[in-house]
């Protein structure tokens, strides 16, 4: 479900394919309901070893993140940090990875490229970007820690299953028509870069 409250964008899980037909690269999303933090080894446990994933992300979200997590009482646990990783690592197992989990919204750190193009556009997905440097507001954001699966992972691999109260913000960066933000804007700056360029070696050109 999508919908505008108080002047933001929220995506509600479970998420559709029609949900996101309106949301394009460069908006401004929050997110609420299920997150799971999943990277490198559980993508590589799903894609290359072909292991049922344990959480339920279908039509949910994802966030590549190794958080900081402080167990409590009970086999309860408390989220302390929780600051995105770089996507581009999980790149190669992008595509695969969302055919066949049938996750809806992927978050994590930068751009990522055309395997992530593809798997957006073809099963309707998007990839968004927590911003850098916010990792201890986001885990105020999480509001309970449902479940751990992987445990044997450790820590930082562990899927961490998440419920979530506007989570964000998230800038996306994909859409599910496999728009892609840092892409398109890397080669806008190029052409400033050399306009800039021609510009400052005709204002130095007397220098020899």
């Amino acid at each position: 479900m999508v919908e505008i409250r108080d002047g933001k964008k929220i995506l509600t899980t479970p998420i559709s394919a029609e949900d996101l037909k309106d949301i394009h690269i460069g908006d401004i999303v929050y997110l609420t309901g299920s997150l799971t933090t999943c990277r490198d080894v559980a993508h590589r446990r799903v894609v290359e070893e072909g292991r049922d994933i344990p959480v339920d992300v279908r039509d949910n979200a994802i966030l590549h993140a190794g958080p900081i997590i402080r167990p409590l009482n009970g086999d309860k646990f408390e989220m302390v940090s929780v600051g995105p990783t770089t996507s581009m690592r999980m790149e190669k197992f992008e595509y695969d990875f969302v055919k066949t989990t049938g996750v809806r919204v992927i978050v994590g750190k930068g751009g990522m490229k055309g395997n992530t193009e593809r798997a957006c556009k073809e099963f309707g997905a998007i990839h968004c970007v927590f911003p850098a440097g916010n990792a201890v507001v986001a885990a105020v954001e999480v509001e309970e820690i449902v479940r751990a699966e992987w445990r044997d992972l450790g820590m930082p691999e562990t899927l961490w299953n998440c419920r979530v109260k506007e989570f964000g913000p998230l800038i996306v960066s994909i859409d599910s028509e496999g728009q892609n933000y840092f892409e398109e804007k890397k080669v806008e700056y190029e052409q400033r870069k050399d306009e800039q360029v021609a510009l400052i070696s005709k204002q130095v050109g007397f220098i020899k």
